[in-house]
């Protein structure tokens, strides 16, 4: 039976987008004083929130996210974001001005608190329209705007033939995504121009179906290092995001997506371990199936962790970080580093001028980056590619290197 469409939470969205723009709106009157203006400015609004209701409809009845989804989201979104922006200083303004008047002890007749200042309401829309730029930028550039963020962490543990390793990590390629070949070459080529020893992905390769990867084997499968090129799987490998239609064809759909790793040149992890030896000496590297808080608990550690020793130095490839708070960092046997993803930085907040800031943060208390307990570190990549929202913004598209070294 097919499932029916619920309006509601739409609509309350939309009432509550409304009342957002009936207040810009009472701001640009301030600073435009045409008669054509409402009529414009409504007829706008209201053709987006058509447009962004339609495409939900598609989607609820095709089970994909097209091209016209992501139109019609995509504006929503940047028209949604600015307009807050335009909100919130004119609001900023509104509040300064009352102060004011309440300090110069303004009689409430003497005292029109409907009379805003047009330079706080040209800030403001100054304000909207750096964000719109912004936004553009992200979508445009930002998304294949590729760093190398570089770690080094001191072990005491580590064995001496490995003092000064390197590995190279990306997550979350999300091939499905990609729409510029050229661009994501360049990502290609800044992995292989940091000559490390290791490579290792740690899971999401694709949306939802492994066909995606097809278009893009050529590329990823450039990337070598001495010491192998190693995978795990995440959350959207599996497809459990689509319907389809036939258990087995789902089943068929994630063993293709596994041989494509191999095609790559990735050799797969699958709650198992390898050793990489060096000059007589050995460090584990591990790796799980997805494991993930409200994601999935495929993954067995103590399965990819058997018959190795409590001693052993021992990395881990986990794709999703909050399978290291529940099991990895309290795990008797020592896991020194464990490698996870997932998160993308949620493409979106602030890195600059000791800010680190993401809407992420609500659901993941360290969403980016290194972070240590009890000598054990966790690092989090912010994603090689993106998902969603088709673009970056202040999250830019990361290559982490990480130099293994023994304190002295």
């Amino acid at each position: 039976m097919k499932r029916r469409f619920n309006l509601l939470p739409i609509i309350i969205v939309a009432a509550l987008f409304m009342f957002l723009n009936a207040y810009i709106l009472s701001g640009l009157t301030t600073i435009i004083s045409s008669k054509i203006l409402p009529p414009v400015f409504w007829t706008f609004i209201t053709i987006i929130i058509a447009l962004l209701i339609l495409a939900i409809q598609r989607v609820q009845g095709s089970g994909g996210m097209d091209k016209y989804f992501q139109i019609a989201s995509h504006l929503f979104l940047i028209v949604f974001v600015a307009e807050l922006i335009f909100a919130i200083f004119l609001l900023i303004g509104d509040i300064y001005r009352l102060i004011l008047g309440i300090i110069s002890n303004f009689q409430p007749e003497g005292f029109n608190w409907l009379v805003r200042s047009t330079y706080w309401v040209d800030f403001a829309l100054i304000m909207f329209c750096l964000t719109v730029i912004l936004f553009i930028y992200g979508i445009t550039h930002g998304k294949y705007a590729y760093r190398v963020i570089k770690h080094t962490i001191y072990f005491d543990d580590l064995p001496e033939s490995f003092d000064g390793f390197t590995l190279t990590q990306i997550s979350d390629v999300h091939a499905g995504s990609f729409t510029n070949p050229k661009a994501v070459q360049k990502g290609i080529d800044l992995i292989n121009a940091q000559k490390s020893d290791l490579f290792v992905f740690t899971g999401d390769l694709v949306n939802n179906a492994s066909s995606e990867i097809v278009p893009y084997i050529g590329h990823f499968s450039q990337i070598k290092s001495p010491f192998g090129q190693f995978s795990v799987l995440g959350n959207h490998d599996y497809g459990d995001y689509v319907k389809w239609p036939t258990e087995v064809e789902k089943i068929r759909n994630l063993q293709q997506l596994k041989n494509y790793h191999a095609d790559l040149g990735f050799k797969l992890l699958l709650d198992e371990h390898v050793q990489i030896n060096k000059n007589g000496q050995t460090i584990i590297l591990a790796g799980v199936e997805n494991w993930g808080v409200g994601f999935g608990e495929r993954g067995d550690l103590k399965k990819a962790l058997q018959n190795t020793q409590t001693n052993d130095f021992k990395i881990l490839l986990s794709h999703d970080p909050s399978h290291w708070d529940a099991q990895v960092k309290q795990f008797p046997s020592k896991i020194q580093l464990t490698l996870a993803g997932h998160t993308h930085g949620m493409q979106f907040g602030i890195e600059a001028f000791g800010i680190k800031w993401s809407p992420v943060k609500y659901r993941y208390k360290h969403w980016a980056g290194l972070k240590s307990e009890n000598s054990r570190f966790l690092n989090i990549n912010r994603g090689f590619g993106f998902l969603g929202f088709s673009g970056r913004i202040g999250i830019w598209p990361e290559i982490t290197v990480i130099e293994l070294k023994r304190k002295e």
